[in-house]
C-alpha cells in the first residue's frame, strides 16, 4: 500500500464571522491511499487556533503516517490520539479504499437518495443588516432550524435579531439555536442567557470559554436555556476524561465534530457516553470540503438522530468540489445523478 498527502486551501465565498474573528480561507489536507490499482481518499481538516492538533508538527505527522501506512488503520488510530483530524482522515481513507465507490463509505437509504438528513441553516456573524438578510434568506429556502453565531456584535442588536425572528415565527415553526463560541464573560453569562430566555431558544452552544468547568457546571444547572458543549470537548482524549467532563458539567447537549474528536470512532464514543448519561447530541461539520462533509453526512445518517444536524456547509467555498450533496427545504440529500468532480 502507498500513501501520499497534499494540502488544499478552501476559499470562502464571503468573509465569515465568528467570535474568534473573520474567516476568509481554510486549509485542509487530503490523504490518498493506493493499493492493487484502487485509490481511497481521506480529509484531515483543522481550524487554526481551535483544533487540538493545530501544532507546528502537524505536517510532519502526516509524513509519518504516510511512511508508516503499513501499520494499518487500527494501530495508526491509536498512535494518532493527539491528532484527531488525522484520525478522521485515516478512517475515511481506509473506508474509501475498501469501498466499491470511493465516495460511498456507508451505503444506506441516504446514499441511495431515498431519505434525507434534516439540517440547520447557519447564520454567520456580521452587521445586524447582514445577519437579518441571512435569516430571511434561510427561511425563504425552507429551513425550519436556524443556528445564529452570536457574541461578536452589540448584544442588544443580537437580541433584536432574535426578536425579529420570534415576532414572525413561533418556536413550533422555527427552531433557534445560538452559538456563542465562548464569547460570553464568565461573570455576565448567566445574566445574558436569562436575557434571551424569552425567545424560546432550543439551546445555546458554548456560552463561555472552555476549561472553566466549575462555571459551566453552574450555568448548566441554573439556566432556562439548554446548554450544548462544543469547544469544551476539544483535546479530551481518553474515555475516562470524557465521562468525567460530562459528569462534572452535566450539559443538556454536546455537539460533535468528527475532525475535532477523533473521527467516527471518537464520535461514537462520545455518543455512547452522552446517551448513558441522558445527554442529547448532534453532529456538525468543522468546515471541511465536500469530501469530508460527505463522509460525516453518511455516518450521521446511520446514527438515526432526527434532530437537525449541522451539515449545511458545502456551499461556503468558491473552490469546493462538485458532488452529489444537495440542500433542499432544510434537508441534505445525496443526489445520485450528480457526479463527483474530484480527481483521484
Amino acid at each position: 500500500m502507498k500513501a501520499t498527502y497534499f494540502k488544499y486551501i478552501l476559499h470562502f465565498k464571503q468573509a465569515s464571522g465568528t467570535s474568534r474573528g473573520i474567516l476568509t480561507d481554510k486549509e485542509t489536507w487530503f490523504i490518498v491511499l493506493e493499493k492493487d490499482g484502487k485509490k481511497g481518499i481521506g480529509e484531515c481538516g483543522i481550524l487554526r487556533g481551535l483544533s487540538a492538533d493545530d501544532r507546528p508538527d502537524y505536517e510532519e505527522k502526516l509524513q509519518w503516517v504516510c511512511q508508516n501506512i503499513r501499520l494499518g488503520e487500527a494501530q495508526l488510530w491509536e498512535a494518532l490520539l493527539e491528532f484527531p483530524s488525522i484520525q478522521f482522515g485515516i478512517e475515511m481513507a481506509f473506508l474509501s479504499l475498501k469501498s466499491e465507490n470511493p465516495f460511498v463509505l456507508f451505503p444506506s437509504d441516504f446514499t441511495n437518495n431515498l431519505q434525507s438528513i434534516s439540517i440547520n441553516g447557519l447564520i454567520w456573524m456580521g452587521e445586524k443588516s447582514f445577519m437579518k438578510a441571512q435569516i430571511e434568506d434561510k427561511i425563504k429556502q425552507g429551513f425550519t432550524c436556524l443556528k445564529l453565531k452570536i457574541g461578536a456584535i452589540d448584544f442588544d442588536k443580537e437580541m433584536d435579531l432574535l426578536r425579529f425572528i420570534r415576532s414572525n415565527f413561533d418556536e413550533k415553526t422555527i427552531e433557534i439555536r445560538v452559538d456563542a463560541n465562548g464569547a460570553f464573560d464568565e461573570n455576565e453569562a448567566l445574566y445574558k442567557i436569562n436575557q434571551i430566555t424569552g425567545f424560546k431558544l432550543h439551546s445555546i452552544e458554548q456560552p463561555i470559554k472552555k476549561n472553566h468547568t466549575d462555571t459551566m457546571s453552574v450555568l448548566c444547572k441554573n439556566t432556562n436555556i439548554p446548554i450544548a458543549l462544543d469547544e469544551e470537548l476539544i483535546g479530551v482524549f481518553s474515555k475516562k476524561e470524557k465521562e468525567n467532563l460530562l459528569l462534572k458539567i452535566k450539559p443538556q447537549f454536546i455537539v460533535l465534530k468528527p475532525s475535532f474528536v477523533g473521527g467516527f470512532r471518537g464520535t461514537s464514543e462520545w455518543i455512547s457516553l452522552a446517551e448513558k448519561n441522558h445527554i442529547g447530541w448532534w453532529i456538525t461539520s468543522a468546515l471541511e470540503s465536500n469530501v469530508g462533509l460527505n463522509a460525516i453526512a453518511q455516518f450521521t445518517f446511520l446514527q438515526n438522530n432526527l434532530m437537525p444536524q449541522g451539515l449545511g456547509t458545502g456551499g461556503l467555498y468558491t473552490n469546493n468540489f462538485d458532488c452529489p450533496l444537495t440542500v433542499s427545504e432544510g434537508q441534505l440529500w445525496y443526489d445520485k445523478n450528480k457526479q463527483w468532480h474530484f480527481s483521484l
